[in-house]
């Protein structure tokens, strides 16, 4: 079983990668616009839609605001664009937002920052997956009919994608991105040369609809709101921005450099789309109503409204069919894509938040195709669990998003004008000082916008869904504290702890004894296999982690050990075959000797701490068992909580006559 699974494990993400060949995984720029860029790119086909949606309820004339209100948007993006520049350069680890708010507010805005951030990525491939099922699903009505089904599908694929390796994906996605960015210049391009140079009557397919208002006694403070909620809506084209900063560390070198660059290029071409489209909108009359089966009283029977891109596209190339096709064609693949910036950004974000001991250690780590493999798989079941929940409908999942992108821009912008602060603080070259002056001018300016935005969000979605991404967020803030106590409370009970404290010295044993690190533990059974006075002892670790392992040999020969430690290379950061293939080699130099192989392992008391520790020693002890002439003894070390467990075992009749129960036990 276990070699048809490996099998089918190489034929879904291919061969495994050495971890000197991380290089090779890196992206250009050309590679990594489309990889980070495709959710901001993607907004164009919605973005700019919702304005008007939200518009219509006030009837057509209050479509003449939509320029204004883009405008508007587009002074919001261009501030974070100018700001996440100076982020990838002042924080090039990837830890983008939570890194800032960490660093320069304090842990608690870090994990605020984090848990919107988290959030927000699994919302954005629920949404996008989501949108692209209801854009195909005008074109091929199975779609239409199955659209949970479709989008389970589609988030698979991308995970498949996205555990072959970045670099993998990046290309994959590169050419539809391309094409999708193509389609939509040469729609606007072609669509204002006919109206304004060549004065040719485009007219869009809606452009005589006559629009009902839902209300028309909209005035005042209750207009003013209806603006600013368009404006909210269409500030959906900045989410997506900030996956550039969490990404830097999949950016070739110089990292920094590349990342700014791909940001202005993303800057660049989302304002000129997403201005291009409203503007032609208006060019040519679109049409638009939040409810078109009531405001638009004069649609012909069976009257489907299209959406913005469609409407704009079919007027363009009236002539053209094969335009029109391209542009309907790419826009829905781009809209799958765009779930493609989320499966880049929540892995790295997770692995630093693993690193931090917010969540559990497996995010860290890399896979064999040098991804992290984990934090793609905990991605995609979140978003299927969405998904599921909202039956793939867009309208549904759209107000829950923006709350979080909109947390952690305000608390980026909070947090780079600590920045710039505390670097004034010691700068006295005037010229750099004016060069910080500037860029927290740009920070102070994001701050005002972002913040506003957020106020603006809570106030007008709160009640139709934004209060569920809230509750997400405040939830998995509590978890990731949880599991930082956890880990911090473990730390403490596995560090050298008072002197005197007895140690075990059983019976004689043939021994190597595994290490991971240098605590009480590993100490534990040092002394465990030392007093079973082996013929020979050595200690044994496993090289997957250059860092890790430096610091393991330093703290080995500052203590003085006369054991010797060896270290085995893995080169593909395993750690059961590197240990199975030693012990191999033992026992083919010595087929008559016993090898036993002693395990450090931790003694939980709760379920969910299962998941948290003695992973890879059990897997290296299913694999080990069944080694001839290889025996294998775990030292148990006991937490805090496995204490509770013992007070709480029930005593069977007879058991403290027996001496199976109380002090005789000790």
């Amino acid at each position: 079983m276990s070699k048809f699974s490996t099998a089918a494990k190489r034929l879904l993400v291919g061969r495994p990668f050495r971890s000197d060949t991380l290089g090779h995984t890196l992206l250009p720029k050309r590679v990594a616009l489309p990889v980070f860029a495709s959710d901001a790119l993607s907004s164009v086909a919605y973005a700019p839609q919702e304005i008007f949606l939200t518009l219509s309820i006030a009837g057509i004339a209050s479509f003449a605001f939509a320029p204004w209100i883009g405008l508007a948007v587009i002074i919001v993006l261009l501030t974070v664009v100018m700001s996440y520049r100076q982020n990838v350069h002042a924080y090039p680890s990837g830890g983008g937002d939570y890194e800032v708010a960490t660093v320069n507010l304090g842990p608690k805005a870090g994990l605020t920052v984090a848990s919107a951030l988290l959030v927000d990525y699994v919302l954005t491939v629920a949404v996008s997956i989501s949108s692209a099922a209801e854009n195909l699903g005008a074109l091929v009505p199975w779609i239409g009919q199955n659209k949970v089904l479709f989008s389970v599908i589609a988030i698979v694929l991308l995970t498949a994608m996205n555990l072959r390796g970045v670099r993998e994906s990046g290309t994959a996605f590169a050419i539809p991105t391309y094409a999708f960015m193509f389609g939509i210049f040469a729609m606007l391009g072609w669509g204002f040369f006919r109206t304004l140079a060549l004065g040719d009557d485009v007219h869009a397919a809606s452009a005589g609809l006559e629009l009902h208002a839902e209300n028309d006694h909209l005035m005042g403070f209750a207009f003013v709101f209806l603006v600013l909620r368009a404006f909210t809506q269409g500030c959906a084209a900045l989410t997506g921005v900030e996956a550039i900063s969490n990404g830097v560390p999949a950016f070739k070198k110089p990292k920094s450099r590349n990342a700014a660059t791909t940001l202005l290029m993303l800057g660049t071409i989302s304002v000129t789309m997403f201005m291009g489209v409203i503007y032609l909108a208006r060019l040519t009359g679109v049409v638009l109503a939040e409810h078109p089966e009531t405001q638009l009283v004069n649609a012909p029977a069976g009257y489907r409204q299209d959406t913005v891109i469609a409407q704009l596209s079919q007027a363009v190339f009236s002539d053209f069919a094969p335009g029109y096709f391209f542009v309907i064609g790419f826009t829905a693949l781009i809209l799958v894509l765009a779930a493609n910036t989320a499966f880049n950004g929540f892995p790295v974000l997770g692995s630093i938040l693993a690193q931090d001991r917010y969540l559990p250690r497996q995010l860290h780590t890399r896979g064999d195709r040098l991804a992290f493999s984990n934090g793609i798989l905990f991605l995609a079941g979140f978003a299927i669990l969405l998904v599921v929940a909202f039956e793939a409908d867009p309208t549904k999942l759209i107000p829950l998003y923006t709350v979080g992108v909109f947390v952690s821009f305000t608390l980026s912008q909070s947090g780079m004008i600590r920045h710039w602060n505390r670097l004034l603080r010691n700068e006295s070259d005037p010229n750099a000082r004016r060069r910080m002056r500037r860029s927290q001018g740009i920070n102070a300016f994001g701050l005002a916008m972002t913040g506003t935005v957020l106020v603006i969000v809570l106030v007008t979605k709160f009640l139709v869904g934004a209060w569920i991404a809230i509750a997400a967020m405040t939830a998995i803030f509590a978890l990731m504290t949880g599991i930082k106590k956890h880990y911090d409370r473990v730390a403490d009970e596995l560090r050298e702890a008072e002197e005197g404290r007895p140690t075990v010295m059983p019976s004689r044993n043939h021994a190597i004894v595994l290490v991971s690190k240098l605590h009480l533990p590993t100490r534990r059974a040092l002394a465990y296999a030392k007093a079973t006075r082996p013929d020979v002892l050595e200690a044994v670790t496993v090289n997957v982690d250059d860092r890790d392992t430096r610091m393991l040999v330093k703290d080995w020969e500052t203590n003085g050990f006369k054991i010797p430690l060896k270290v085995i290379e893995s080169p593909y950061r395993e750690i059961t075959k590197p240990v199975l293939d030693y012990v191999k080699r033992m026992r083919t130099k010595n087929p008559r000797d016993v090898v036993t192989v002693f395990i450090p392992e931790y003694v939980v008391g709760r379920w969910w701490e299962h998941f948290l520790h003695n992973q890879s020693a059990l897997r290296l002890k299913g694999r080990l068992l069944f080694q001839p002439g290889v025996m294998v003894t775990s030292v148990p070390w006991q937490l805090a909580s496995s204490e509770k467990v013992h007070e709480k075992a029930v005593i069977a009749p007879g058991s403290v006559r027996r001496g199976l129960h109380g002090e005789d036990t000790k």
